[in-house]
C-alpha cells in the first residue's frame, strides 16, 4: 500500500469536522470540488471508503470515523507546533468571521471592535449581520453570537456585552393622544401594533412578563416588516406601538420622539454570548477575541466589584 499524503488525511479530519466539502472549503481557501479529489485519492491508497455521501450531506464510515479517531491526536500535536512556529501569540494574523444578530452588530460591536482592531492591526476582520439561526461552523463561520436559549450545547460560550437586556413597549406621544395609553398587554388588540418578520417568514410574537405570568401577542396590525429602521421610523410618526430591543430605541426615548408604556409588564433576558466549536487548536484570530472579551469581562466585573 502507498504510503498516504498527510495533507490529504489532514484534509480528511478537516472535511469530517465541517460536514461537509463545501464549508470546510469555505474555511481553507480551496474549493469543493478540489477537497473531493483529495478524499477520493486518500481512499484509493488507503483501499477503503472513508465517507459516506448521500444527498443529505456526509458522515464517516464506521473505518474513517476509527481512523479519525486514532489520528486526530497526532494531528492536533502537528498543528499546534507548526502554529507555534508561525504565530505570534501577541501579533496574530489572519482572518475572523463572525456572524451576529443585528443588534449585536449596530449596537454592542462597535464600542468593542474599537479597541480589538487597534489592539491586532493583523486580523481581518469580517462580520456578517444576519438575524436567522444557522449553522455558523458548517457556513464558514469562526464564531457567532446568539443569545442563551439558541445556543448548540457542544459550542463553547462566553458573555459578550451588557449581561441584562430587555424588550421595551413604545409609542409616539400623538399616537397615544388619539387612541390612549394602554394598561395591560390584553389591551394591545384594540392597538395598532407594528410587528418584526424575521427573514425566514416567522413574525415576531410579543412576550410580556409579570409575576411569574407570561402573555404572548402576535402583532399582526398595520404595519409588519423586517426592518428594524422602518417599524421604528412608523413608531415615531405615530402609526402604532412598537415592542423591541432597548438599544434600538434607546436614543428616540431621550429625544421624547418615543414614550415607554407598559413597563412593569417588559421582557427582561439575559445578555448575548460569544460562541465557538469546542475544538482544541483555536485559530490565532479567534483565540485572540475570546482572549479580548474575556478581559472586558474581568474589567467589567472588576469595576462593578468596587462600586
Amino acid at each position: 500500500m502507498r504510503q498516504p499524503n498527510l495533507s490529504d488525511i489532514a484534509l480528511f479530519a478537516a472535511v469530517v469536522e465541517a460536514g461537509g466539502f463545501r464549508a470546510a472549503a469555505q474555511r481553507r481557501g480551496t474549493s469543493a470540488s478540489s477537497l473531493s479529489d483529495c478524499i477520493r485519492r486518500l481512499e484509493q491508497e488507503l483501499g477503503v471508503r472513508l465517507l459516506n455521501r448521500t444527498t443529505r450531506g456526509l458522515t464517516p464510515t464506521e473505518i474513517g470515523a476509527r481512523l479519525l479517531k486514532r489520528l486526530r491526536p497526532a494531528l492536533d500535536e502537528i498543528n499546534t507546533a507548526l502554529n507555534d512556529l508561525q504565530e505570534d501569540p501577541q501579533h496574530p494574523v489572519g482572518s475572523l468571521r463572525l456572524h451576529v444578530p443585528g443588534v449585536i452588530a449596530r449596537h454592542i460591536l462597535p464600542q468593542l471592535l474599537d479597541g480589538f482592531l487597534a489592539r491586532y492591526p493583523g486580523i481581518a476582520l469580517e462580520v456578517n449581520m444576519d438575524n436567522t439561526f444557522i449553522d455558523v461552523i458548517g457556513a464558514g463561520y469562526d464564531a457567532g453570537i446568539r443569545y442563551e436559549e439558541s445556543l448548540a450545547k457542544d459550542m463553547i460560550a462566553i458573555p459578550i456585552g451588557p449581561r441584562r437586556q430587555c424588550f421595551m413597549a413604545v409609542a409616539a406621544p400623538s399616537y397615544l393622544q388619539r387612541h390612549g395609553t394602554p394598561q395591560h398587554p390584553g389591551e394591545l388588540n384594540e392597538h395598532r401594533l407594528l410587528g418584526y418578520r424575521f427573514a425566514s417568514g416567522k413574525l415576531g410574537v410579543w412576550e410580556f412578563e409579570r409575576d411569574g405570568r407570561t402573555l404572548r401577542i402576535a402583532p399582526e396590525g398595520r404595519l409588519v416588516s423586517s426592518s428594524q429602521d422602518l417599524l421604528i421610523a412608523a413608531a415615531c410618526a405615530g402609526h402604532g406601538i412598537l415592542y423591541t430591543f432597548e438599544e434600538y430605541i434607546a436614543a428616540h426615548l431621550a429625544s421624547g420622539q418615543l414614550q415607554p408604556i407598559l413597563h412593569d409588564w417588559w421582557q427582561h433576558f439575559e445578555g448575548p454570548y460569544l460562541y465557538y466549536h469546542s475544538r482544541r487548536n483555536v485559530p490565532a484570530p479567534l483565540r485572540a477575541f475570546v482572549d479580548y472579551v474575556k478581559a472586558l469581562n474581568n474589567a467589567d466585573h472588576s469595576s462593578q466589584s468596587l462600586i
